[in-house]
């Protein structure tokens, strides 16, 4: 399939799959296909529909059915079962009972009596934006293309030279029924329309099929596109740069100093989550001489702001000075003026009903020569944000380019921002998990261990790191974990405990990948046996080396962060029995592991005052899944009780006194037990995991 110019979105139907596909199909088809490219609609964004005839499930009467994207729904991605569906002759008969504007979310109640075949999935506000517009096939979508017309202060004029009399123009209007009823009326009236312009909104494309509909789409954001790259070709972006950008090794830099120190300062509300994005777009924004009177007008289509704020925060940073230290130490009084400012937002717009106010931070931060931090609830949050607000920019630039940006007026933004219809969806939302804003460290993260404590707290919400020497290992991990959870959740880092520079760029990566710290599993190790007059130094230091100094490093660097957040943390040590109990010929592996447990209790000493836990997991014969029984460990533990080390651990289990194995799944509930609230109160302590080992009692 030949490409399309730069900067066109290229037509990917393909004839011979569509063939082949139900109406239904097709419509899911298209809508995938559409939503896969962030510049046609923003994650979330957009909707489409088709009006289809099916066999009434009751009479077997053939009826016309409004098949549309359900509430909370995303195009790109949804199957078949992210579609809402509606009886059309019913949603016909809405009309006659909506009594103006005043009763607008009157209306949304009502769909749910025009749902057809019991379909579960909830109609979203946007449901009358599509049921009553006169075509089969509707589409509507958020290009950054065409939002930079309709954000423009001269948007219709602009509209009438971009399409002529094909594209329709309407004001602003907060999507619901009212709007639905002007969509329809506009296109009675004028039925050469292919699509009506949204201001400061975005696109409605329709066709009398699937493919049409999608060949629409794609033909109006195109021509919107090769418009503005035609007026823009010679036009300095943003009336051009003002600083240049830092080398990306610097940008991520300040992003690892700064990140967890913002999200410090804005947790209180919830525990924040952050995502770096120097992309460069991004850099040409924040570089710019127009960045802080843009960025002051906020955003204009209501997806951008209900993701980003009404507007970002831009922070003080020089990169031709590097004030860095003085953007810290100004931080609170930045962050002040932000709340102050959205509170006085907030009671400027509200009405006698609006909820309460929301967490004032700010979720947008923009860095010139450096990039873009955006925090938020959980990883995927913070990072579609992100995505929204680099649609914005993309908004910004053409509209700037082309006329003069115009975002939404406060009061259209607060009654999007605050509607009660968007809150009462935010309290059907499911409450947080336990470990969810969290951000987790595990060193030894590929092995059996490491990976069982990874996904158990992934399984409660927290965002993990797995660090570990093992490149394939990690991998395998990490694609295990993403499959299972999220890829937002998960994220490796090659790492060797006893290299001081890799632990202090491992941990500044997690900052970058994440915003900061909060937990730390020091999980990696080996194991040796030798009688001690043929323990040889090498042997005696790579035990030190890795289970005590590299066990120090990476604590060290995490404790830097956690003192930097100010918001507590939990230190947890896998050690082992051996460190309680000696055993002959392994008086190398059995000292390191001893030292473990007392560098914990002297972290738990220090680390109280912060809120800074503490712990120890000592397990005891975790053969399955672990990757020190691999190797020489395991022959040399069945040579030492004269087995054969398939016979081990059937001995380990028979010499415990609850007759029973320990499994890497035993030792991650015990690390989350130290790692959650339910432990709170506990630190400097030991949990013993192996089965009853009397001789490892604590006394």
């Amino acid at each position: 399939m030949p490409q399309q110019p730069a900067n066109q979105i290229n037509n990917r139907w393909d004839d011979r799959l569509a063939a082949s596909m139900s109406e239904a199909e097709q419509l899911h088809y298209r809508s995938n296909l559409l939503g896969a490219d962030k510049r046609v609609t923003n994650y979330g964004g957009g909707n489409t529909s088709a009006k289809i005839i099916q066999a009434d499930p009751l009479t077997g009467e053939n009826v016309r059915v409004l098949w549309v994207k359900g509430s909370g729904g995303d195009i790109g991605s949804m199957g078949l079962d992210g579609f809402a569906t509606l009886y059309q002759d019913k949603l016909e008969t809405l009309k006659q009972f909506y009594k103006g504007e005043a009763h607008e979310d009157e209306m949304v109640g009502a769909l749910l009596h025009c749902t057809f075949n019991l379909n579960s999935r909830a109609a979203s506000i946007d449901t009358p934006l599509h049921a009553y517009l006169p075509y089969p096939h509707v589409d509507h979508l958020h290009p950054d293309a065409v939002i930079a017309i309709a954000a423009s202060k001269n948007s219709r004029e602009l509209t009438q030279v971009i399409y002529g009399g094909d594209i329709g123009w309407l004001p602003w209007r907060r999507p619901g029924f009212q709007l639905g009823l002007e969509l329809e009326k506009i296109a009675r009236e004028q039925p050469n329309l292919k699509g009506v312009l949204l201001e400061a909104h975005g696109l409605f494309t329709w066709g009398e099929t699937a493919k049409e509909c999608y060949q629409t789409s794609l033909d109006i954001i195109n021509k919107a596109q090769s418009w503005l790259d035609e007026q823009l070709k010679d036009k300095a972006a943003f009336s051009g740069p003002r600083v240049t950008s830092l080398s990306a090794d610097k940008r991520k830099a300040i992003a690892a100093k700064l990140m967890p120190i913002i999200r410090g300062k804005t947790s209180d509300h919830q525990r924040q989550v952050g995502h770096f994005n120097d992309a460069p777009e991004v850099l040409e924004f924040v570089n710019s001489n127009a960045l802080e009177a843009l960025a002051e007008l906020g955003t204009s289509c209501p997806d951008h702001f209900l993701r980003t704020k009404i507007k970002p925060l831009v922070v003080g940073y020089d990169p031709e000075t590097d004030n860095l230290d003085a953007v810290i130490a100004g931080l609170d009084e930045q962050l002040g003026h932000y709340n102050r400012d959205y509170a006085a937002y907030y009671e400027r717009c509200k009405r006698p009903d609006s909820p309460a106010m929301r967490d004032s931070n700010p979720v947008v931060y923009l860095l010139p020569g450096v990039g873009m931090l955006t925090f938020a609830k959980d990883k995927a949050t913070a990072r579609i944000a992100s995505e929204f607000y680099l649609n914005a920019i993309n908004v910004m630039r053409g509209a700037s380019g082309v006329s003069e940006y115009m975002g939404l007026p406060d009061q259209e933004a607060f009654d999007i921002e605050y509607w009660l219809l968007e809150e009462a969806k935010l309290q059907r939302m499911p409450k947080p998990k336990a470990l969810a804003g969290r951000i987790a460290l595990v060193t030894g993260g590929a092995g059996g261990i490491g990976q069982a404590t990874a996904a158990r707290m992934a399984n409660e919400g927290a965002c993990v790191m797995l660090l570990d020497i093992d490149a394939e290992g990690l991998e395998t991990a990490q694609q295990a974990l993403a499959d299972t959870f999220s890829a937002d959740m998960v994220s490796t880092c090659l790492m060797d405990v006893t290299d001081e520079r890799q632990v202090e760029a491992a941990i500044a990566q997690a900052c970058v990948a994440f915003g900061g710290v909060d937990i730390l599993v020091s999980n990696a190790g080996i194991a040796s046996s030798a009688p001690i007059d043929e323990t040889s130094l090498e042997l005696w230091n790579r035990n030190q080396a890795i289970l005590s100094t590299g066990y120090f490093l990476v604590t060290r660097e995490t404790f830097k962060v956690l003192k930097q957040q100010k918001t507590g943390g939990n230190i947890v040590f896998v050690a082992s029995k051996n460190g309680l109990v000696a055993s002959a010929n392994a008086s190398a592996y059995c000292t390191a592991k001893a030292a473990e447990i007392h560098l914990a209790r002297s972290v738990a000493l220090e680390g109280a005052p912060l809120g800074i836990r503490a712990n120890v997991v000592n397990p005891d014969a975790v053969l399955r899944g672990s990757k020190i029984w691999t190797g020489k460990w395991k022959e040399e533990r069945a040579s030492a009780y004269d087995l054969d080390t398939d016979e081990l651990e059937d001995h380990y289990r028979q010499r415990s006194l609850l007759k029973l194995s320990v499994l890497p799944e035993d030792i991650a509930e015990a690390i989350y037990f130290f790692v959650s609230d339910a432990s709170a109160k506990s630190t400097g302590n030991i949990i013993n995991v192996d089965a009853g080992h009397a001789p490892s009692f604590t006394r």
